[in-house]
């Protein structure tokens, strides 16, 4: 399958994103509330999943395909994205202790709490990222690319 707009592939995958964000947001804000419940760990941990495979893939896709393309013009916005992508991976390596001490004892109470708080952290991390992609770097991208670049992110983005 070809990609004719590899930036429009991306906004929907940012927006794919948003909802799984708004879950593990939801699961988050219970579980600190209420305390466990199975119902809002299994929740959380689907939005987790999501992270940690579409997410990643995805990032690495700007990494690989949409970066370099970018920095043939600047570097600045690149480099704010690619520290955003780090943090993301630092924060999520956090959740992912904090859900395995969870899961190993449900009646921790500080795993939970670190938990709510690194999903928190995540979720306000990647909504801000989202932003600034598709509110700063996407539009500088349309206007600035050739459509020969834009088919060349196509490519890679396959």
């Amino acid at each position: 399958m070809a990609v004719r707009d590899p930036i429009a592939l991306l906004m929907k995958e940012h927006e794919d994103a948003l909802l799984k964000l708004q879950q593990l947001k939801k699961a988050a804000a219970e579980l600190k509330k209420k305390g466990y419940s199975e119902r809002a760990f299994k929740s959380l941990l689907k939005a987790v999943e999501y992270v940690d495979q579409e997410v990643r893939h995805h990032n690495r896709h700007e990494e690989d395909a949409l970066f370099p393309i970018v920095e043939r013009y600047v570097d600045g916005p690149t480099t704010v994205l690619r520290d955003d992508h780090a943090r993301m991976a630092k924060i999520y390596r956090k959740l992912n202790y904090s859900i395995k001490a969870l899961r190993d004892n449900t009646d921790d109470r500080i795993a939970r709490l670190e938990l709510c708080d690194s999903a928190e952290e995540i979720v306000q991390l990647m909504v801000n990222h989202i932003h600034k992609e598709n509110h700063i770097l996407f539009p500088m991208i349309q206007r600035f690319c050739t459509k020969e670049e834009l088919r060349e992110v196509a490519r890679k983005l396959l």
